[in-house]
Parts: structure tokens; C-alpha cells; sequence
């Protein structure tokens, strides 16, 4: 077959021998079978970000650790440098998370290296040695999937313990070999204590694998997994060992009665407050009902000023007297005509 362009070097440099063929084209990278020595391994060819189907990125970054500032300071501001570190960040991820993973005791690929865009690690064989099969394509019965079921809910809690989570666990990131299921398929792998969606993939990892197991085993899809492991993880006290039962039970919120008796009594105060200015401002107005006229309107009063004129006190047309007088309206003097003339004419 003719050699991928991105694998052409990689012969070139003697990493790899020959390229045997391609094993499958997946959403992030396409995997090919090459032979290392007298070994055969499997190479994923990692796409170029703007060729992957594989979207927001960004959630599953969130909380990873970049080495240098500078190269943080460049990804978040999306320049080309910056581009560039993040898709090697994208790839080295899945090399970190293996290594992370093989250490804690769970079934994955062995990482053999990282090589401009392409990883070389190892082969799963199935039963007859060719290459495993996905979950996916296995037809299981009842047994078989509360075994597997069972097997990666284990593989899932020793993850978690590891501070990670898959984050695209499904029945299409699962091979089976003669031992069982095998996890694949981690440059997405979420930092459990650092990224704000840890519980939402978390527990979407495990409700998928409890819907694909459960249309073999529907007593599968009645168990609270999720949820338990979660609770389990959140107060400090899952352990790899830990044992589950698939049962959890809402906790209740317990009623502050102190609270609630308090915010009683400052709304009692509020309105006994409320009322008593009511009654004040109704006092109020029964005590000037005598003093002010019947229409309500304060009424402005003359006085002379110096000059022996009157003043007008206060600027509207109305006043209050201020020497408890009852109020009387100001006269406006009437206009003067003249006989037979119109105020303001001209004599001819």
C-alpha cells in the first residue's frame, strides 16, 4: 500500500519498517497496522484540527497543565504559536493519560512514542489474534455484559482515583480482547479536580455504558452508578477497592428552622413598621383637617411690605400661613376699562 504522508518519515527514520495496512479512520485520527522489528503495532495518525469531526475542545482542556506561561498565554489567545502548542498539547495528553492509567492498574494500550502528529503503541488482539474487535460489534449475552458491565465500572472508579475521566467513554472506545475490555482512544481525558464539566462527563461516561450493556441486561439500566461514585468521589472516600452497590438515594436538605423563623419575624417587623407610619400619616391629617379648607389647597396670604404694598409670600399662587391663621385666597385685581375704550388704546 502507499505510504501515508505522515508516516513516510517515520520509515524513513527506521521507527517503523513497514506499514501494513490501515485498521480504521476514527473522528480524531486514522490507525494503521506497521511492523516495528518482528512486531506489529498499531500507528494513530493524529488529523489536523481543522479535519477532525471531534468538537469543543476547549471543555475537555479546561484545568490542564500547560509547562510554560508563554505557551499558555498563546493558546488562549489563539495565535499561530499558540494553535500549534495546543494541538501538540492535544496529542501528548493521550501519551500523559496512558502512562497515568497503565500505572493505576487499568487495561489500556502501552504507549511506545510520540512522533510529529503519530503514536506508536500496542496492539489489541482478540481471540483469534487478529485485531480486537470494538464493543460495538460484539454481540453479548446476559452474563457477558453484567461481567463486562461490571468490569469497566472498576476500570472507571480506579480512573477517577487517578484524577481522570475519559470523557468520550462509549461502546465505540472499548475493544475486547481475550481477557475483556480494553479502554482506548484518551487525548480528550478530563482532569477530574480542574475542569468545571468533570461531573457532567463523568457521569455521561457511565450512564452510556450502562445503555449499552442494559440492551442485554435491562436490570443494567436501574443502577445508579453515576451518581454513586460521584458522591463517593466528592466526600473523599472512593477508593479502587471500594465497593458499590448501584443503589443511591437523593440526600434530603435539612430545613434551617432558625432561618426560616427569623426571615418570619423581619417580615412581621416590616409590616408592623409599615402599618405604624400608616397611622402616623392618617393621625396627621385628621390633626390639620381643621385648619386646612375643605379643598384641600393651601391658600397664599397678603402682607405689607415696607412700602405698605403687599407681598406676596412664597413663590406659588397658593401659600400656608405661617402665623396659624386660616388661609384665604389672594384677590387679583381686576382690570379698569375706560368708557368706550379698550384698556391700552391709542388716542388719534
Amino acid at each position: 500500500m502507499k505510504i501515508p504522508s505522515k508516516l513516510l518519515p517515520l520509515v524513513e527514520d527506521g521507527v517503523i519498517d513497514e506499514v501494513l495496512g490501515q485498521v480504521k479512520s476514527g473522528k480524531e485520527a486514522d490507525v494503521f497496522l506497521v511492523r516495528v522489528g518482528e512486531s506489529v503495532r498499531c500507528a494513530k495518525v493524529y488529523k489536523e484540527a481543522n479535519n477532525r469531526s471531534f468538537r469543543q475542545a476547549a471543555q475537555y482542556q479546561e484545568g490542564r497543565q500547560v509547562k510554560g506561561s508563554r505557551d499558555a498565554r498563546a493558546m488562549a489567545k489563539r495565535t499561530g504559536y499558540g494553535q500549534k502548542q495546543a494541538e501538540t498539547s492535544w496529542m501528548t495528553a493521550e501519551v500523559a493519560a496512558l502512562n497515568t492509567l497503565s500505572a493505576a492498574g487499568l487495561r489500556v494500550p502501552q504507549p511506545f512514542g510520540l512522533y510529529d502528529g503519530v503514536l506508536i503503541m500496542e496492539l489489541i488482539v482478540g481471540v483469534d489474534g487478529d485485531v480486537a474487535p470494538r464493543l460495538d460489534d460484539v454481540v453479548l449475552t446476559s452474563d457477558e455484559a453484567i461481567q463486562f458491565h461490571e468490569d469497566l465500572i472498576h476500570q472507571v472508579v480506579r480512573m477517577l482515583c487517578a484524577g481522570l475521566i475519559h470523557g468520550d467513554l462509549s461502546e465505540f472506545n472499548v475493544l475486547v480482547d481475550h481477557r475483556g475490555p480494553v479502554i482506548i482512544d484518551l487525548p480528550q481525558a478530563v482532569n477530574a479536580a480542574g475542569n468545571n464539566s468533570a461531573e457532567m462527563l463523568f457521569k455521561r461516561d457511565v450512564d452510556n455504558l450502562a445503555r449499552f450493556f442494559g440492551r442485554f441486561e435491562p436490570v443494567l439500566l436501574t443502577l445508579q452508578y453515576a451518581k454513586e461514585i460521584w458522591a463517593l468521589y466528592e466526600k473523599g472516600k472512593l477508593t479502587p477497592e471500594v465497593e458499590l452497590t448501584g443503589a443511591f438515594v437523593e440526600p434530603k436538605k435539612s430545613v434551617d428552622v432558625g432561618g426560616v423563623l427569623r426571615v418570619i419575624e423581619d417580615a412581621q417587623k416590616e409590616r408592623d413598621f409599615k402599618v405604624a407610619k400608616k397611622k402616623e400619616r392618617e393621625a396627621e391629617r385628621a390633626g390639620r383637617g381643621a385648619e386646612e379648607p375643605k379643598d384641600g389647597m393651601l391658600h397664599r396670604i397678603n402682607e405689607p411690605d415696607v412700602r405698605g404694598n403687599e407681598k406676596r409670600q412664597g413663590g406659588g399662587r397658593f401659600a400656608k400661613p405661617s402665623n396659624g391663621l386660616v388661609a384665604r385666597p389672594v384677590e387679583k385685581p381686576q382690570p379698569q376699562w375706560g368708557r368706550g375704550r379698550s384698556q391700552g388704546s391709542k388716542r388719534r
